[in-house]
């Protein structure tokens, strides 16, 4: 740690990294709070037992999408798990992934969210859920958005620049296809 913290800001600062010191009582706590957070999540979302919620964060498991996309015979590894109940983890956790997705959608629509920007290639229900709450909701307003408006509103995301400007562009062939229909 250093005198009054110097290695710690020294480090921080060559690495680019926040790093914070913890008591290992602090540290233990909070991986406490994670690990019942996460079973919670696992015991509500795939209607499973505790130990069996327990046995997965254990593993490694933090979200839904894991279980529901991770190899049957990764699952069937885990001690007590065969692959009959991995299969049934796996169908659980896709049905539930479904079901939210369904919602999400419904949702959107109750909220005038178009559903050619629900289905524009690239854009996933998370991504247009962020739009819409910044008031996108149909193609003609994502076509009239800038990139950097974009980042704005979605914040991180896997898509890079190119990607975006691109599908922008693609929404935007609406407005121009209305102007040679009317020529």
């Amino acid at each position: 740690i250093g005198r009054r913290g110097q290695n710690v800001r020294l480090a921080s600062q060559l690495t680019g990294w926040n790093i914070d010191i913890l008591t290992e009582e602090v540290e233990s706590e909070r991986r406490t709070q994670e690990f019942n957070k996460l079973s919670a999540m696992f015991i509500e979302a795939l209607n499973v037992e505790e130990v069996i919620a327990h046995l997965l964060v254990t593993e490694g498991f933090s979200s839904i999408e894991e279980v529901a996309y991770v190899p049957v015979e990764d699952l069937a590894q885990i001690e007590g798990f065969d692959e009959a109940i991995g299969e049934e983890l796996r169908n659980r956790a896709a049905e539930f992934i479904e079901q939210q997705a369904a919602e999400t959608e419904a949702k959107l629509k109750a909220d005038g969210v178009e559903d050619a920007l629900m289905k524009h290639e690239g854009l996933d229900l998370d991504i247009v859920k962020k739009l819409a709450e910044n008031g996108i909701k149909t193609m003609d307003d994502f076509a009239g958005l800038a990139t950097d408006e974009f980042f704005e509103i979605v914040g991180k995301t896997d898509l890079d620049e190119e990607t975006v400007s691109a599908m922008i562009m693609k929404a935007r062939e609406g407005w121009f296809d209305g102007d040679q229909k009317s020529a």
